[in-house]
């Protein structure tokens, strides 16, 4: 990390740091012999976490480095640590120690490379040297020399070096016959792309895709066969849907922004926003985090405790973490947070997005942030739930008009189809008929939330959308078992902070509520789970 005096490059360390999701030890290199210095390192000091171990370097830096492989170490920064080892040298006073001071200062350089290669994570900070004019005397060349040789040093080895300028990075190339520092982060994590519906084979019973079960209901039928009459031979027109959209929400047309279903709208996030530090609430939709990582953006999960029901803790939020996503209900939990916990997450600077997937699916709509203008929050809406078209996939973003301004400046042109502002348009004209489709999800998974409940060795949490998650000991052999009997749930263990235990099951009717609940209570009580 690189970059000149107030450049930003500390916080940009900082943030790098938390979003390993490792233990952080802190190695100040800073002397605080005058009150301006002590402010700075005061100032500092403020804004890192409590809970980040702080130690001061020493004449061996790499003493101060050693970290066991589950840590991250944060060095800031490389330059005055140099500029202490000359002065206490002599060199700066007298010129003939330059020699031996320096040589001293690259062995503890190397020492210090070869020291942090045993941590879980590195950052070193580093001033951006031989920027200005060439220091008229020897000791100040002689620690310009230094920092430059050193940070070519650390660099050589690193796996990244980014360059820090107004508080904005830059990842730097690769050197000769290395392959692109970002090359590795970009890779996908194939469990933050699965997806319940390829858990379900033709003929299975579903309880693994959480969409109401029907497909679209008659009124949207006629209102999908009109547009697919009239419209399909000409380009996607937005102005009817966003104007049916606004006035559902009671916003502006320009604070709406049509999508290829909410995934899309969260695919925006990255490049719109280009966030420092973002922050993905857990267990959440995981595609939030994955499409954050392929735009390389820096980022921290933050994962609800299960022994609090999932409940949202803001405070567990980074306070450098500059965008945060939450669900709200969020999958596969379930949980419906009140708006207050949401607004909680406000800070100067920060954005919020709300992943409101399933609020179609809550009567009343109860901790629903769409109908509230507010600066700095974003709601990310879908239709696929409530109306059954995951097909169509019709979905849109609310949103500040000048946030909303920059998601449409990334979305590809004619990102709805004709068919899914159809059937917008013809959603926000029925509210009542959404209502009822929400009365009847609710009852359904209340039904299923009642049955799960009775069944020993089972343990349901309560949700607010049309699924419940519950954790078995041993769950895999249970999706198998339900699996051979043509029933199709889905496991959680894809989601961050899950694991193989947890399974998320989609209600239907009582019929098929029982059905799947008195699956379970044989595989439950069958001598392979006897523990």
């Amino acid at each position: 990390m690189i970059g000149g005096t107030r450049s930003g490059k500390s916080a940009h360390a900082e943030a790098l740091a938390a979003a390993s999701g490792l233990a952080v030890r802190y190695v100040g290199t800073a002397d605080p012999g005058d009150g301006s210095m002590r402010a700075r390192i005061a100032r500092h000091t403020s804004r890192r976490p409590p809970v980040w171990t702080t130690v001061d370097a020493g004449p061996v830096l790499a003493d101060a480095c050693s970290v066991a492989i589950d840590e991250c170490v944060l060095v800031d920064g490389l330059g005055p640590w140099i500029a202490t080892r000359l002065h206490v040298a002599g060199a700066f006073a007298d010129s003939t120690q330059l020699p031996a001071a320096a040589a001293d200062v690259l062995a503890g350089v190397d020492r210090l490379i070869h020291t942090l290669e045993t941590a879980g994570a590195a950052i070193v900070v580093a001033e951006r040297a031989g920027d200005g004019v060439l220091p008229p005397d020897d000791a100040s060349r002689a620690w310009v020399d230094l920092l430059g040789d050193a940070t070519q040093r650390l660099a050589a080895r690193a796996d990244r070096v980014d360059l820090v300028v107004a508080g904005r990075s830059i990842t730097l190339g690769a050197g000769p016959g290395r392959p692109h520092p970002a090359a590795e982060r970009r890779q996908p994590d194939p469990s933050l792309r699965r997806h319940g519906d390829t858990d379900v084979r033709p003929g299975d019973a579903d309880h693994a895709v959480n969409v109401v079960a029907g497909g679209p209901p008659p009124w949207l039928r006629v209102a999908l066969d009109a547009a697919l009459a009239d419209q399909a031979a000409g380009y996607p027109r937005e102005d009817e849907a966003i104007a049916a959209i606004a006035g559902l929400h009671c916003r502006d047309r320009d604070e709406i922004v049509p999508t290829n279903g909410a995934a899309e709208a969260l695919w925006l996030l990255g490049p719109a926003l280009r966030p420092t530090l973002a922050a993905c609430v857990h267990p959440g939709f995981t595609e939030s985090e994955a499409a954050l990582r392929a735009h390389d953006v820096p980022m921290v999960r933050v994962l609800r405790d299960p022994d609090r029901g999932f409940a949202l803790d803001p405070t567990a939020v980074p306070a450098a973490a500059d965008l945060v996503v939450v669900g709200n209900p969020a999958s596969p939990t379930g949980t419906l947070d009140p708006a207050a916990a949401i607004l909680a997450l406000r800070r100067p600077g920060r954005t919020i997005v709300v992943d409101e997937a399933f609020m179609d699916l809550v009567p009343g709509q109860s901790g629903s942030l769409v109908g509230t203008r507010l600066p700095d929050v974003i709601v990310v809406r879908s239709l696929t739930k409530a109306l059954g078209v995951p097909g169509l996939r019709a979905g849109y973003a609310v949103s500040p008009a000048h946030l909303a301004a920059r998601l449409r400046a990334v979305r590809p042109p004619w990102s709805a189809n004709v068919l899914a502002l159809a059937a917008l348009a013809a959603a926000a004209a029925h509210p009542g008929e959404l209502a009822a489709i929400a009365e009847r999800a609710s009852a359904e998974r209340a039904d299923l939330y009642a049955r799960l409940r009775g069944i020993p060795g089972l343990h349901a949490w309560p949700g607010a959308a049309n699924f419940v998650l519950v954790a078995v000991a041993d769950g895999p052999r249970v999706v198998t078992t339900l699996r051979d009997q043509r029933i199709a749930v889905r496991s959680a263990a894809s989601f961050p902070g899950l694991d193989a235990r947890h399974i998320r099951i989609t209600a239907r009717d009582r019929r098929s509520n029982a059905r799947v609940c008195d699956a379970l209570t044989t595989a439950m009580s069958s001598s392979v789970f006897d523990r």
